[in-house]
Order: structure tokens, then sequence, then C-alpha cells
């Protein structure tokens, strides 16, 4: 990072990317955010008090531009002015590359994936701010968006449906803010015709065939943890990530519950689930392998078991399912075998509900129940009873 002092280069900014600070000259320095975000800001004494001054963006304001808007502020602090008076009588209208920035840096603190930032702004980068872009934030109306969704908006519709809501979301920001009264994304409900598409369902197995297909994963040449690692998610019916990332802190063998903490759920609630004595054995047998860390640890160290790596032997043994498809085998087994009330059936596969009678449910204790119904579809993978299973 340069010396405070040591005057910048345009080429320096232009290339300038580690989150920091870098100074200039006349109280001027760089101010890039962990986000990527890369702005201008002054300290300048005024009336015996040290202030900031932020100066626009570096992606729009120049070097050149940033020490001229210095040199000026610093003129008018030494004759007994206010810049930042000065400057709210006229307050600069961001533009969307500006506004979306805020937006990034506002909310990244709260997104869960690290990588949500990243797929936000490369969003609006590649389809939105070529054309947009530059534009003040209150200029932009419904037919500018639509000019840019019209041509992705049937043949990658689940891309446009992103930007559509992306731009609505910095749109949100700068009513907010005041730089604008309406949002236009609103505006294009009724224009933008709906695809014709079906709903793409995540390939399952028929619950009667997932005892066939777990015994084919044990007898295979796999890996012993990735066979573990693929039953315990379809005894527990978790998520793939879920099962991946699991940390032997989580777990308690002895009173039989693994513990997901909210920030690994997808609904944001810490989630307990009952442990078969199946699934109780599977830990067992993973913790011989190890137990240092996490439970099913990928070939690096340190790092994960991939997604991929279950997911490829299933398909290898001739099961062309989606690792994630076994929370819909194990749903239709609730369903169809079990008497099972839909608000047990639904907190076991931590679904979050909007239903306020089943809300209720979900705060009282199903824990029992769910044990119960845990310990059913153990039974059930390992006899396949034909019979309903009755559940009290």
């Amino acid at each position: 990072m340069p010396k405070i002092g040591t005057p910048l280069s345009a080429t320096a900014v232009r290339n300038l990317k580690e989150p920091g600070k870098y100074y200039d000259l006349h109280g001027l320095f760089l101010r890039i955010e962990p986000t990527g975000s890369r702005r201008w800001v002054q300290r300048v004494s005024v009336a015996g008090r040290q202030r900031e001054i932020g100066l626009g963006s570096a992606d729009l304001v120049t070097l050149a531009e940033a020490r001229e808007l210095a040199v000026s502020n610093k003129k008018l602090a030494r004759a007994g002015g206010d810049p930042l008076a000065v400057k709210r009588e006229h307050i600069a209208i961001p533009s969307l590359n500006e506004a979306i920035d805020k937006v990034i840096e506002l909310n990244a603190p709260t997104w869960t994936n690290a990588k949500h930032a990243a797929q936000f702004k490369s969003t609006l980068t590649n389809y939105v701010t070529p054309k947009l872009g530059r534009r003040p934030v209150n200029d932009i109306q419904a037919a500018d968006i639509l000019s840019v969704l019209q041509p992705i908006w049937v043949d990658k519709n689940e891309t446009a449906r992103r930007v559509k809501q992306r731009i609505g979301t910095v749109m949100k920001w700068a009513i907010a803010q005041g730089y604008r009264s309406d949002e236009p994304t609103l505006a294009l409900n009724q224009v933008l015709p709906k695809p014709n598409r079906k709903t793409k369902h995540r390939a399952s197995l028929p619950y009667t065939e997932v005892s066939a297909c777990l015994n084919s994963i044990s007898q295979s040449y796999a890996m012993l943890s990735t066979k573990l690692a693929i039953e315990l998610l379809v005894l527990t019916a978790t998520r793939s990530s879920e099962v991946r990332l699991a940390d032997w802190r989580e777990v308690d063998l002895d009173a039989k519950t693994w513990t997901i903490p909210a920030a690994r759920m997808k609904m944001q609630e810490e989630h307990v689930i009952p442990l078969s004595d199946r699934a109780t054995e599977v830990l067992q047998q993973a913790k011989a392998l190890g137990d240092d860390g996490l439970i099913f640890p990928g070939m690096r160290s340190g790092r994960p078991m991939s997604d991929m790596t279950m997911s490829k032997l299933v398909k290898e043994l001739g099961y062309p399912v989606d690792i994630h498809g076994f929370r819909t085998s194990f749903r239709t087994w609730v369903q169809e075998q079990t008497n099972t009330a839909h608000e047990v059936a639904e907190r076991a596969l931590a679904h979050k509900t909007t239903n306020k009678v089943e809300a209720a449910y979900a705060r009282s204790d199903l824990f029992e129940k769910r044990r119960k119904l845990m310990d059913a579809w153990a039974s059930y993978l390992k006899n396949e009873p034909a019979k309903v299973v009755q559940l009290r």
C-alpha cells in the first residue's frame, strides 16, 4: 500500500484491487472495499474538525478530477467555508454502477453464501451495466430495463428473472435513499411474457428402490467415507451441503442427535436431527476413519467432500438420480406409507412454513415424533415392510 504523501498515478489507480486506503495529495485517498467498490474520499479540516468527504466512484471520477475537487474543497475550507454543506446543497445522484456497489456493500454481511456478492454483481455487469451503468439511478425508466431484459427473457429466462429481481433490489435502495420515487421493474410484470416451461424437479428414485440403491453403494469399490456420507444423507433426509460440511462438534452420539447450526441451514434456523440406530452406526464408522473437524473430508486437506463425488458414485451404479432427490423419495414414502402429520414431515425436512397453525406446531415439541419417523424410515430401508407404518 502506498505511504501517506506518496502521490498516486493514473496507472496505479487502474490496477489497485486489494481492499484498503491508498493516499494521494491534499487529504485525498482511494478507498477500496472488500466488495470491490472503489471510492474517492478526502479528509479535510473544517472549522477545526477533521471531516471526510466522498468524491465519487473511482470508476467514474478520474484521479485528475478527484484532485481538482480536493484542491477546491481545501481552498474553501481554508477560507472558512464548509465543503460538506456545499455538497449537500448540490447532492449528487449516484449512477447505477455506484448504486449497485452500495447495495452489495450494505447486504454482503447478511448473505450466508460468500459468493452471493460476486454473483449479484456479475449478473448485472453482464447484462445491465454495459448499457445503463453510467446513467444516474433516478434516470432509469421501465423502458430502459425492458431493453436489457427482452433479448434474454425467452432463451435465458432464469437468468433474466434474476437480473430483473436484482435491478429491483437496487431500485428499492434508491427509493429508500430518496433518489427516486418509483420501482420501474414493477411496470414490467404485465409486459414481459410468461415463459412456457415445465417445472423441473430433481430426479429421484421411487422409495421402493432406495434400499436396493444403498445396497449397491455399500457393495461398490468406492471409498468408505463416500458410501457413509450418502447413506447418512438418505437416512436423515438432509441436503448434500448439510452432510458434506458436517462437523463432529455438531454430533452427540450418546444422545443420538445431530444439530446443524442456523448458519448452515437454507432456512436460517437451527435444525436438530434425531439419529436412528443405523444413522448412529454410520457416524461411528465415520469416526473410526478420523474424528478431527469435518466428518466427511475431501481428498484435499481441510476441504469437504465434493457434491460431485457423491453424485458420480450414484450415477455410475446405474441410478440416474440427483443426490437431492433422495429427500423427495423420503417425502413420498412418508405420504404413502405412514400416517405422519404434514407438519411433522415438513419439520423433518427442515422446511419453513408460512401457515400460522403449522408454525405453531413447529414451535412445539415435535422432536420425539420426528425421532419415531426417522426410526421408521431406517427400518423401512433395512426391511422394506409392505404395511403402512403407524406412528403414535
